[in-house]
């Protein structure tokens, strides 16, 4: 299995109201599995489900997904430790997460103006 994309350099997310596991798989480069796994260790990332037990994301639940991610995969925390980096509510994890959400903005700029351009 190659290298993950780096947090920073992920799609930008589309002004969607729910996303499918799957489009949240292709938006943060993980499997669905990894997800699902990940909805059982972090009490914070609950998706609304509906009909069939269907799992339908909203924005902040990827923006907390691909936080966790940076935690784990670019910081290389452990589950328990990026588990205990969400609920410590420190400083630096809002600088974090401000980065993440500057970056992310930027990303979607960058696609509007290439339109523009276009």
């Amino acid at each position: 299995m190659s290298d993950p994309t780096p947090t920073d350099q992920l799609p930008a997310i589309p002004p969607k109201r729910y996303f499918t596991i799957g489009e949240v798989s292709d938006l943060c480069d993980l499997k669905t599995h990894v997800l699902r796994y990940w909805e059982q260790e972090f009490d914070d990332l609950k998706p609304v489900k509906r009909r069939g037990n269907r799992r339908y994301y909203q924005e902040h639940d990827i923006l907390l997904v691909r936080r966790i991610r940076a935690l784990l995969y670019d910081q290389g925390y452990t589950i328990g430790g990026a588990r205990q980096k969400l609920t410590g509510g420190d400083e630096k994890q809002d600088q974090t997460h401000a980065r993440l959400l500057v970056r992310q903005t930027i990303a979607e700029l960058e696609d509007v103006l290439a339109v523009l351009r276009s």
